[in-house]
């Protein structure tokens, strides 16, 4: 599969915060949050005009959801129309609770741990080719998540009583128990795999990656998901010898790579090999750089492959290189910078806020925007990209149809029910159009629902 379905679901952490201390609860917050959701779709899980899912997850945690995307910047515009979304959220948000004589402010965070050590996570999705097993992912694309913790971590000062005070590339890493399973918070896989495919599961099934980290920089989610689609091409194609990555312990493996903020930590492979996860990123990319030579790839793919490569020569030059792409090498730069300057520990508090605000989301507030907006940070589309993105779906998938019938629905009050496959008008007839497949963006089924509106 060369032309690929992905999306990107994030979960957002919320607080409300008055001169430093905690004044609501974030079940507190997030249901002042959710009530112009609430207003609008009846519930606080709607799908919107834009193809999007918004809704509010398991411990008040906001999440959205893309739309189904086939090209690497709808699904970083997408991503950040989310952002966009939620932060008109919490402004009307704001305004009722100062209504309502509550000072103080909402902070949304970007981040995969909140202060009591608890995770959540950035999922990412991909339509693969309906197979019988996941053994060539095992051996090939599960060593390739672990290892592209190097240059997709957002970083974290880890704060432990036994382990001490240290920081990590990735947010997620030490959250992980197993490399491949159904589970999703008792026991953290790197791949779920319950068999969802929101698609015609004869054709079709979902790889759920739960592995990565909330990414703030564009480049960074536009390199991650490039690259993992042709990673996953590779794997699909049978045609394709696949080199042997299997690593010996892939959870003693993933902590390790966490923690290889540019050393060069070694990690065990099962023929005893030892290789360094720029390594291992190395000699993938030459191979996927090869298998997309006179293959009909995309273009934003090939581009994807390009800048990986030279993201790697880079960090292998020097890790500080890449801190306008890396989000990890971002924190990482600012947290050295301020214990020098002011002659801090790691386990100062100071440090902690500052690695917690470079997730906010509010961009004249949240320290990442800050550096955005003064050109420290490569972005990879245009703020008029995001703005279309908050209202329109992507037009070359089945998402074109979901967000136009929402958007027909909504303007003419009729009542409807809307998923990721299934379209229907809540009226005597229960008309019902099922999208079974994801790359879909015509329908005459659909034409005729529209037309009854």
């Amino acid at each position: 599969m060369l032309r690929r379905i992905f999306g990107l679901e994030t979960e957002f952490g919320v607080t409300f915060n008055f001169r430093g201390q905690r004044r609501l609860s974030p079940d507190e917050v997030s249901r002042v949050l959710f009530r112009r959701v609430v207003a609008w779709g009846r519930s606080s899980n709607v799908f919107l005009e834009n193809g999007g899912r918004l809704y509010l997850d398991v411990g008040s945690h906001p999440e959205y959801a893309t739309a189904e995307c086939d090209r690497l910047v709808d699904v970083v515009a997408q991503e950040q129309a989310g952002i966009s979304i939620l932060n008109e959220l919490v402004h009307h948000a704001q305004l009722e609770l100062q209504n309502d004589g509550i000072n103080g402010s909402i902070y949304l965070l970007k981040n995969n741990v909140d202060s009591s050590g608890n995770s959540y996570g950035c999922h990412e999705n991909y339509c693969i080719e309906r197979e019988e097993t996941l053994d060539r992912h095992e051996s090939y694309t599960i060593p390739f998540l672990i290892t592209r913790q190097i240059w997709s971590g957002s970083g974290r000062v880890v704060i432990s009583p036994t382990a001490g005070t240290y920081f990590t590339n990735s947010q997620r890493a030490e959250y992980m128990w197993e490399t491949i399973s159904s589970a999703t918070t008792r026991s953290r896989p790197i791949i779920n795999s319950r068999d969802e495919p929101h698609a015609d599961p004869d054709r079709y099934r979902r790889l759920h990656v739960i592995l990565g980290d909330s990414n703030m920089n564009q480049f960074a989610n536009f390199v991650k998901v490039g690259v993992t689609s042709v990673i996953l091409s590779m794997v699909e194609d049978r045609s394709t010898v696949l080199r042997d990555y299997s690593l010996a312990q892939p959870m003693t493996a993933i902590r390790d790579v966490s923690r290889d903020l540019g050393d060069g930590v070694p990690i065990t492979m099962t023929n005893g090999r030892m290789l360094t996860a720029l390594e291992m990123q190395m000699d993938m990319c030459e191979r996927a750089l090869k298998f997309i030579e006179g293959r009909e790839v995309p273009e934003d793919y090939q581009l994807a492959i390009r800048l990986w490569r030279d993201l790697l020569i880079d960090f292998a030059r020097d890790p500080i290189s890449v801190a306008d792409r890396v989000d990890w090498v971002t924190k990482h730069q600012l947290i050295e910078k301020m214990r020098s300057s002011e002659g801090l520990q790691l386990n100062n508090p100071r440090i902690s806020m500052l690695d917690l605000m470079y997730h906010d989301i509010n961009p004249d507030r949240g320290i990442f925007y800050r550096l955005s907006a003064k050109g420290h940070i490569r972005s990879m589309v245009p703020a008029t990209a995001v703005t279309t993105a908050t209202t329109l779906a992507p037009t070359s998938t089945r998402a074109h149809l979901r967000g136009a019938f929402v958007r027909r629905a909504v303007a003419n009050r009729r009542d409807f029910t809307v998923d990721w496959v299934h379209l229907k008008l809540n009226d005597q007839v229960q008309r019902t159009v099922m999208l079974k497949d994801p790359f879909q963006n015509v329908d005459e089924r659909f034409d005729r629902l529209l037309d009854s509106l």
